[in-house]
């Protein structure tokens, strides 16, 4: 598994290095109060039902969905005894914080998130995070 997540996180990182050398021209197009675009590098409409239906299976069709919640939450949650709703609790918390503020960040970065070079900074920092994770898993190999 080691060696699988490693070549996962190295052939993502060779994904992102060259969406950083080779932009495609596309940027967030962010709109001011009156609605009049900043920035129409790309330009994608959707429907409301289309992105609740999108998100609505970003959710519930994602693996990692059940296997955090169920499996991580539900294992650590039942070290703790009796206090493990307390626990879980915390952990519903915690998460709608979590996605709250994604989502308020989002649109905060949007201002600089604007240009196809931002997107290309952006890339190449997630080619060298995904090169370092993956780094990091196969070096105990080597060092013993």
């Amino acid at each position: 598994m080691r060696w699988t997540g490693a070549a996962f996180l190295t052939g993502y990182g060779v994904v992102a290095a060259r969406r950083a050398l080779r932009p495609s021209g596309a940027a967030l197009r962010v709109e001011d109060e009156g609605g009049v675009a900043t920035t129409t590098t790309m330009t994608a409409t959707t429907t409301r039902t289309a992105a609740v239906l999108t998100c609505l299976a970003l959710t519930w069709l994602n693996p990692h969905v059940y296997l955090d919640t169920v499996f991580l939450l539900g294992s650590v949650a039942a070290t703790h005894g009796d206090a493990r709703a307390v626990f879980g609790a915390g952990a519903a918390t915690a998460s709608v914080v979590w996605f709250v503020a994604l989502g308020f960040g989002a649109r905060f970065l949007g201002r600089w998130l604007d240009s196809p070079r931002a997107w290309a900074v952006l890339d190449g920092a997630i080619a060298l995070v995904m090169w370092g994770l993956a780094f990091s898993l196969v070096l105990p190999v080597f060092t013993g």
